[in-house]
């Protein structure tokens, strides 16, 4: 079983999104303001549309965390739905009495749009797939919880991975790469992180992003939407993170899987990604510069992405995230009835942001966070933050040591730290 592992739950227009962390060591710090600052940044970002403006997300801890520690049980933690004031016949919880049955069908028949059911499902959604998967015929039962919604419970969840990575000396962060085929020109990235986070599309690129900004407004003219690309990166993960003996153990694909499961991506990278196939293995492979003072080890540059055979190198991780253009169009495409089969002309349409590639950074953030932190707990062990913490350091201290050389026959590899003796820490691979 995951040493950490966590679940969400929840609707879009439902009372509330929640999430259950499951594995965080006893003793972490955590408040609800330290939650609080990435569930506003994901709220942020030119390009949102209208619930933003009625949404103020905050998480409340309501388990596992003790006057501002971590007992080591599960945390539970509760963002509430705004909009749901608006939502409360519609997606109530009970079954309807008669009355309430017949108050939501005179809400339907009198044009309440909210009360009708759907079945005009929009390309691009999973709206036709999950409604024939689960056998609903109104797809609001579907789209309620495949909603970009529940992302909030994600970054509320990875506000607690952050707290963990934070204390072990890491942290995390994106910036939005590319909108609209408009991509960040690296010799012009000069905001700095602070200053690039504020920013309307948190892009360290000022002239890339007023040429962004320009894409959006044009999606907007149209009634259409746009993509992009973000980019996540990790400083501070020691070596020797993941694993190459078992394809589930490697970090990467880890990685992948997570970042690939948020709603709106459809392609990962892992730092120069698919560009790799453009270039000679000349140009790809990151020279070894060798072991300085310190223990460092460097590598001349970073095109692996902090990541080779599934496992940290001790280089910044880097990990983008394709972005498609949002399924909800206010121009809606063509499409079917998902009850009577038959074509119709325009898709269903509910208020939609126009491009959300900064808010999905932050969500891609959460994600690769939330993926560090039980790869982390794999590699130290430990019940309590002192324990993780003190394995974790004794891991960098042997990776900083270097290997004893190995000697002709005796099966070592030359695996042993010459600082220790090759005496193994209570977590670990050796």
């Amino acid at each position: 079983m995951d040493r950490f592992r966590f679940l969400t739950t929840g609707e879009s227009h439902g009372p509330m999104l929640g999430a259950v962390v499951e594995g965080v060591p006893a003793g972490l710090a955590l408040t609800e303001d330290d939650l609080a600052v990435d569930l506003a940044r994901r709220q942020r970002g030119y390009g949102r549309g209208a619930r933003q403006a009625i949404e103020h997300d905050r998480a409340r801890i309501l388990s596992g965390v003790r006057h501002g520690r971590t007992l080591g049980s599960p945390i539970l933690l509760e963002v509430d739905n705004r909009d749901w004031a608006n939502w409360t016949r519609v997606m109530q919880v009970g079954p309807l009495s008669e009355a309430e049955a017949a108050e939501l069908a005179a809400l339907a028949e009198g044009g309440n749009k909210r009360a009708q059911p759907i079945t005009r499902v929009r390309p691009g959604h999973a709206d036709l797939a999950g409604s024939l998967k689960y056998g609903f015929n109104d797809v609001r039962n579907a789209l309620e919880r495949s909603s970009a919604r529940e992302t909030t419970a994600r970054v509320a969840a990875g506000g607690v991975a952050r707290a963990f990575l934070r204390e072990l000396g890491m942290e995390v962060w994106s910036y939005t790469a590319e909108v609209g085929g408009v991509a960040v020109d690296p010799a012009r990235a000069t905001r700095p992180r602070d200053e690039a986070d504020a920013s309307p599309l948190r892009c360290p690129d000022p002239v890339a992003e007023e040429a962004m900004i320009a894409k959006i407004d044009e999606a907007r003219s149209n009634g259409d939407t746009v993509g992009g690309v973000f980019e996540v990166v990790v400083h501070g993960a020691p070596i020797g993170l993941g694993s190459y003996v078992q394809w589930d153990r490697r970090l990467d694909a880890a990685l992948a899987a997570a970042v690939m499961s948020i709603n709106i991506v459809k392609g990962v990278e892992i730092g120069l990604g698919f560009e790799q196939t453009r270039r000679f293995g000349s140009q790809v492979h990151d020279v070894i510069g060798g072991r300085r003072e310190d223990g460092t080890w460097v590598h001349r540059s970073n095109n692996a992405g902090g990541l080779t055979g599934g496992v940290t190198n001790g280089e910044p991780i880097v990990v983008r995230g394709a972005v498609k253009p949002i399924s909800t169009l206010a121009r809606p495409l063509p499409t079917a009835d998902l009850v009577t089969g038959e074509p119709v002309e325009k898709a269903h349409y509910e208020r939609s942001d126009i491009s959300v590639v900064p808010a999905a950074g932050v969500i891609g953030e959460a994600m690769v966070m939330l993926t560090l932190a039980r790869f982390v707990l794999e590699k130290t062990g430990g019940d309590s933050m002192i324990e993780v913490a003190d394995n974790l350091r004794r891991a960098r201290e042997r990776m900083a040591a270097g290997v004893v050389p190995p000697t002709p026959g005796d099966g070592s590899g030359g695996h042993t730290s010459a600082s220790d003796g090759g005496e193994a820490g209570s977590g670990g691979d050796d």
